[in-house]
């Protein structure tokens, strides 16, 4: 349910715009920015606010751009955008997600160490933009994220998910809850025409 006047916070994009410098450098990120016509962000990345003020469809160039741009690599590359993204949100806006009870959560079993991570990024995404639609589905084998108002499928169209980048933040989400590796599988993408985006917690990676 993409909608035209769909927006996007402001630190969210900033996030994914340092976090990408960081894994491509100032130069491969500017070229991607000029290529999807994005180059006013070139040197000028958004505040580091909660306004939602940024068109959806702007971040959704942004993550297909990338992919072109890198090819096969490109997947790869917005997972690992993802995941410095989430580093970064955490250290710049910790408060916002309501992580500080580390300690607590510690004591939880995994299942809902999952959970509890999973349900405070979407009550974040929630609070700070009242267009999002987000919430965990604890109902199967599996705990899953779901979104059905995704930035990054605004006005794209593929036979396959394209959320690399958002795969790669729930993951380095749930390592952060759980202190392990977990497969991220996204099963259901907007892009592909599903009614929304929904991503499984597979199995962990290590022992």
């Amino acid at each position: 349910m993409a909608k035209e006047d769909a927006v996007t916070v402001n630190a969210l994009v900033r996030q994914a715009l340092v976090a990408a410098q960081e894994v491509m450098g100032e130069n491969g990120l500017n070229a991607v920015l000029r290529a999807s016509g994005l180059e006013h962000f070139v040197g000028n990345f958004p505040p580091n606010d909660l306004n939602p003020s940024i068109q959806a469809s702007q971040y959704a160039r942004f993550n297909a751009a990338i992919e072109e741009f890198y090819g096969r690599g490109g997947r790869g590359m917005l997972k690992r955008i993802g995941k410095a993204s989430f580093e970064y949100g955490m250290r710049e806006q910790s408060a916002l997600l309501g992580i500080a009870a580390g300690a607590a959560l510690k004591l939880l079993p995994e299942r809902q160490k999952i959970k509890f991570i999973l349900n405070q990024v979407a009550g974040a995404l929630k609070k700070t933009n009242p267009q999002v639609e987000a919430w965990v589905d604890d109902s199967g084998e599996r705990v899953a994220y779901l979104e059905s108002t995704c930035a990054i499928c605004q006005g794209r169209a593929s036979q396959t998910p394209v959320c690399h980048l958002y795969v790669g933040s729930i993951g380095e989400a749930v390592r952060w809850a759980t202190g392990r590796e977990h497969e991220i599988i996204e099963t259901q993408c907007i892009a592909r025409g599903d009614p929304h985006c929904r991503f499984e917690v597979g199995d962990a990676k290590d022992a």
